[in-house]
């Protein structure tokens, strides 16, 4: 992790569980990190749980992932203090698991899962790429998919969570070509969890196997932390004893 530090991390959904364990990860190991989130006081409160100098790396944005003039305000604001960003965590997710595709008035519940999952991820990872390629830095761009980006179950109804992060598994191979047909350095990764500990994960699961968000963290960081001629393109990581 020694080329990243003072380096400069965007992390998008970062007010609580994988977001939340992600900004102190990349904020203990050196690099200036900014969380980003509509509830921008949890970020700040996670300084408390710093030490000194990590707690001075951590720094919060309020944005909305659903609106572009949130994101653009956003990257505009690092590249203001700190000249851009060198790692993007595209982190922010949402599901919609009671309201089916094909049920009547979801629009805006389909809308929410496409929204964040989809195009606030696609417009984080543009503006990122911009940032990183006026200044030929070697960045990396890494998706928080799921291992939904890779089949779907056959069993209640998660609306098109399963369509959003699919969409996510062809966007990082989409990227790695464009990126490497630019001819930079700069890499991108999709982790893929299984059921993650997290706020959208129901009370319950019972004694159904879950990872916890430092899991994640954790592997954030070896992705992060490969050489630069080694690119980790697909990461899935599931909990001991899971069924799927």
């Amino acid at each position: 992790m020694e080329r990243w530090q003072g380096k400069v991390a965007i992390v998008t959904g970062a007010s609580s569980g994988i977001g939340a364990a992600t900004v102190k990860a990349l904020a203990k190991a050196g690099l200036i990190t900014f969380g980003l989130a509509r509830r921008v006081e949890r970020v700040d409160e996670l300084k408390n749980e710093l030490p000194g100098d990590a707690k001075e790396r951590l720094h919060s944005i309020r944005c909305d992932i659903t609106k572009e003039e949130d994101i653009l305000a956003a990257f505009r604001q690092v590249q203001e203090k700190y000249g851009g960003v060198d790692v993007l965590i595209n982190n922010a997710g949402v599901a919609r698991s009671t309201v089916g595709v094909l049920d009547a008035d979801n629009t805006q519940a389909l809308r929410d899962v496409i929204d964040t999952n989809l195009m606030g991820l696609t417009l984080c990872s543009r503006e990122a790429y911009q940032s990183m390629k006026k200044r030929s830095a070697d960045g990396h761009i890494i998706h928080i998919n799921s291992i939904l980006g890779h089949y779907v179950l056959p069993m209640g109804t998660l609306n098109v969570y399963p369509a959003s992060k699919y969409a996510v598994t062809a966007l990082t191979e989409t990227m790695r070509h464009e990126l490497r047909l630019a001819g930079t350095k700069i890499k991108v990764t999709s982790i893929s969890p299984g059921l993650v500990r997290t706020e959208i994960i129901p009370n319950s699961m019972g004694d159904t196997p879950l990872l916890e968000s430092e899991d994640i963290a954790d592997a954030i960081l070896y992705v992060l932390g490969t050489p630069p001629g080694v690119q980790i393109h697909e990461l899935t990581i599931k909990p001991v004893g899971e069924e799927m």
